[in-house]
This record gives C-alpha cells, structure tokens and sequence, in this order.
C-alpha cells in the first residue's frame, strides 16, 4: 500500500509545489511507484509539470462523485491527478456531504496499492481540502521558507495537525519541517533556521533547499528540476532531502 504524503503549509510561496514535483520526481528516479496529486484550485502543480488545466476530469469531479479519480501521466513519466479552477468552488459544494472530510481518503483506496508514494500539494489554507489530506494521509511535509513572515502561524497549523489526529486519523504524523529557499549568505536567513531547529527540534530535516534560480526556471518550462537542470544545486539539494526523507520514513514501515 502506497505511504500518503501531504505537502503542507497554508502560507504561500514556501515552496509547496516545487517540494511536491521534485520530491515525487526524485522518488521516480529511484524507482518509487508515484502519484503526484493536486489539490489546490491555482492547478501550480497541475501547470508545472506540463498537463492542461482544462481537461474535462479533474480532482474536481472526483471529489465532487461524478468520477473516479483522473490519473494522467506528463512527458517526464509523472503520474498526476490535475486540477482546475472549479476547485475554488469545491468547499461549498460538499459542506453538506456526508463524512466530507473523507471523501479524498475514499477516491485513494482503489489506487493505492499501485504506488509507493501518493504526494498531495495542498492549498495554501487550512481548508476542508487540506483537511481531506490530512484525513488521508500518513504523514506531513511542511516546507518553511528562511523568513520570518514565514514562521508566523506555525503553531496554528501544527494544532490542526493535531485536532486532525485526534478527531480524523490518529496515524497521522509530521515526518519533518523542511527549510526552503534559504541563502547562507544572509545572516537573517540563518538566524530563522537556527530558530526553527531550536523551536521543532528533530521535526526538521536536516537537508536545506537553497535559493537556486533552475527551481523556479524548471517551473516554467513545465519540468521538475531533474529533467530541466539535473546538475543544478537545486537538483542536488532535492535528491538529498529525497534519501533523508527515505530513510527517516523507513523507520515506519
């Protein structure tokens, strides 16, 4: 059965969606089964990894029960669920559905012996959509981008992290805090991640993704790093938190 994965924080632009398509990228290259799947209505994963955001079966009409989960694969081998704008809406539609909560848990049943590793990019919200991944998943990457601005509000999440636990799905676990676009050059920068280890202590990876321009370079040419800029730092950096998270999840198994 394949370990769900939710990539979570609910400020945007911590770097969410590259941790998504890289992490799952780096998993395939090492001969992991992946799905990739996206849950935000801005489609960023869905766009960035080269698939059309105006495909008629989304992760839309599958939350929504007209269909089963859509799983279509890119250029590079990535299997993914796509989304789409109409999730903006999804909310609302499925306030009154029973057991609304668990309705993605519930489309990842039939697939999840097929894969090793299901990746959710969240909405930057703690929305019924991320609670739904939560809901589902086995454990919780939080990428935290080098700022202050950035911190604030982390222990807000980690308290619904820990409602859901207590409520949803008592598996649920954070298998680590990940720093993102970090420049050891600035002094800032090092102060924030000399907070976050004191502050989470072993909950954050050792691993650091550095400021590389090929990140965000790769996103818009529609490919995760490996493919775009396989020598790049930010290749480098992704393949190392790749092993670590590997073998920090090992223990789990």
């Amino acid at each position: 059965m394949a370990k769900i994965v939710s990539i979570i924080n609910h400020k945007g632009g911590v770097g969410k969606t590259a941790t998504a398509a890289n992490l799952g990228a780096a998993l395939q290259i090492r001969g992991k089964r992946v799905l990739l799947i996206d849950m935000d209505a801005q489609s960023n994963l869905t766009d960035c990894l080269g698939v059309s955001t105006e495909l008629d079966d989304t992760i839309y009409q599958a939350m929504r029960g007209y269909s089963p989960l859509p799983i279509v694969k890119n250029e590079d081998g990535l299997d993914i669920v796509p989304s789409c704008l109409d999730m903006s809406a999804i909310e609302m539609e499925i306030m009154q559905k029973y057991a609304r909560e668990q309705i993605l848990h519930k489309l990842l049943r039939p697939v999840q012996k097929q894969y090793d590793y299901i990746l959710i990019d969240c909405p930057p919200s703690l929305s019924i959509l991320t609670i739904n991944a939560m809901t589902a998943s086995d454990c919780i990457i939080i990428p935290v981008e080098a700022e202050y601005l950035a911190m604030r509000g982390m222990g807000r999440l980690t308290n619904v992290i820990q409602e859901v636990k207590n409520n949803l799905n008592s598996k649920l676990r954070i298998s680590g805090i990940l720093i993102t676009k970090y420049d050891r050059r600035k002094n800032f920068n090092q102060d924030i991640q000399e907070i976050i280890r004191d502050t989470f202590q072993g909950d954050v990876f050792t691993t650091t993704i550095r400021t590389n321009v090929a990140i965000g370079e790769a996103t818009a040419a529609r490919h995760d790093i490996f493919h775009y800029a396989p020598k790049s730092s930010g290749a480098e950096d992704y393949a190392s938190f790749c092993d670590e998270f590997l073998k920090k999840e090992s223990t789990f198994n």
